[in-house]
């Protein structure tokens, strides 16, 4: 059976701008072989700071197109059997600082039949400062090797969230309640039929981009699973990958901790190998109590902690490479970088396995260490059989299955309220550009000069 490779990148970007030339020499490094992957997805958190997140538009320009660059970037460096690898940025989406880009390899582009958008921010007064956002698309499974054929065949629908929650370690029950508001406010809507055409068929430097001050609902598709569909669905795989922010511990760390802070060990018997913090790992934990994350499976973990690395600490691309992970003091080295998948097919953890009618892994790590965040950037990489998700049988022994029942409602006000906080986030966006960017700083000195000055001018004319 045919299968769709799917590569997911999650990344906290620590609101500074990336360097195409390092992100790209690391992007893949996941991936078991050279082979492009079909469909590649960005989870970005703090892509850009508070004034150009909260404004959109074009002051996210420069972020997203280091990104779009980076791609194209390490695309060169894979191959295939024509050896001409491109791959073009179908859509890119924010909730004010956390974003999420799809791309797809050139020859598969044509095969995304629609897409679904839909975003919730979680942060102060419902702002995005912390939120999620997500596309949701129809993926055509018919013969990769009739390019020309147009009819209609089977389709696999194929959702992607990006997230990030509340921090800190005593946090939790922020958290908690960040994922109840993901899943009752990010409501996916469909994207123009006309666009996502356009966007397929364009030159591969093309992309959909959905601006924040643009409505949600911009039009319907027949294709797509429904108008003002929640996170959970029956028949669509679902993956999740952000900045969840869970930690190691329920309280921050004293003075003395960091001198138990995980090292670079091999020796899984060494008081000081990450696999002892990770039993106290705070989203296992609230998963298997059911309060976070609702249905969602993992691949197994076998990493150090990704966060929080201190600015001492130099770029690395494996744990052979240094002798010491240089940790911040004041947080507990935790797992935050997750990415997590949901789907009512079987999935194998093995690498090695053959059945492809299962999802099967091929490698969940983290990538290099990168300079210009304290978090490492963590990598999943799926094969996804091509066929239609089968619906999940509402007859078993008593156990609740989210896809039929999600573990939440719907709000019914979430596009009164997503519009409300989109308002807020341009004040706060306008009042962080004058008061904290040079461009800003630009713009109000300029206004009071021009102030003063015609006040001068005013004054003089009058008084003569």
């Amino acid at each position: 059976m045919a299968s769709l490779n799917v590569y997911l990148v999650t990344y906290n970007c620590a609101q500074t701008p990336t360097s195409p030339p390092s992100f790209a020499s690391k992007l893949f490094s996941a991936l078991p072989s050279r082979h492009p992957p079909d469909i590649l997805i960005l989870s970005l958190q703090e892509i850009a700071p508070i004034a150009y997140s909260f404004l959109g538009g074009s002051y996210l320009v420069p972020y997203f197109s280091r990104f779009q660059y980076a791609v194209e970037l390490a695309s060169s460096n894979l191959s295939n059997n024509d050896g001409n690898v491109k791959y073009r940025n179908i859509i890119t989406r924010n909730v004010g600082q956390t974003a999420i880009m799809v791309f797809a390899w050139q020859e598969r582009a044509k095969k995304i039949k629609w897409l679904e958008t839909g975003g919730v921010g979680v942060g102060l007064h419902e702002m995005g400062n912390k939120g999620a956002v997500g596309i949701r698309l129809g993926y055509s499974a018919s013969n990769y090797a009739d390019e020309e054929d147009e009819e209609e065949g089977e389709e696999i629908s194929l959702t992607f969230l990006a997230a990030h929650l509340a921090p800190i370690e005593d946090g939790l029950q922020r958290r908690n309640k960040d994922w109840e508001r993901i899943v009752r406010g990010l409501i996916f809507t469909p994207v123009m039929p006309k666009a996502v055409a356009a966007a397929n068929h364009a030159s591969e430097s093309s992309d959909l981009s959905i601006e924040e001050d643009q409505p949600l609902l911009q039009g319907s598709s027949a294709k797509s699973i429904s108008p003002s569909s929640g996170i959970y669905n029956q028949t669509s795989h679902i993956f999740l990958g952000g900045d969840l922010n869970y930690r190691t511990s329920d309280t921050r760390p004293d003075p003395r901790a960091y001198h138990s802070y995980p090292q670079p060990t091999k020796n899984s018997a060494d008081p000081k190998h990450y696999s002892h913090l990770f039993k106290t790992d705070q989203l296992t934990r609230e998963i298997k109590a059911g309060r976070t994350c609702h249905g969602f499976r993992e691949a197994p973990i076998d990493f150090p902690p990704t966060y929080k690395f201190s600015s001492r600490q130099a770029p690395f691309s494996s744990e052979d490479e240094v002798e010491k992970w240089e940790w911040a003091r004041h947080r507990w080295p935790s797992w935050c970088d997750r990415i997590m998948f949901l789907s009512s097919l079987p999935h194998s953890d093995q690498p090695s396995s053959t059945d492809t009618a299962k999802l099967q892994l091929h490698g969940y790590t983290p990538l290099p260490k990168m300079d210009t965040s304290d978090h490492r950037p963590v990598a999943l990489s799926m094969s996804v059989p091509l066929r239609a998700a089968p619906k999940p049988s509402s007859e078993g022994a008593g156990v609740k299955d989210v896809r039929i029942q999600s573990p939440f409602t719907m709000d019914p006000l979430w596009r009164e309220k997503r519009d409300w906080a989109r308002k807020k986030e341009i004040i706060v966006g306008f009042v962080a550009y004058v008061g904290y960017t040079w461009e800003g700083n630009g713009v109000l000195l300029a206004t009071l000069i021009g102030g003063v000055g015609g006040w001068l001018i005013l004054s003089s004319m009058i008084s003569t």
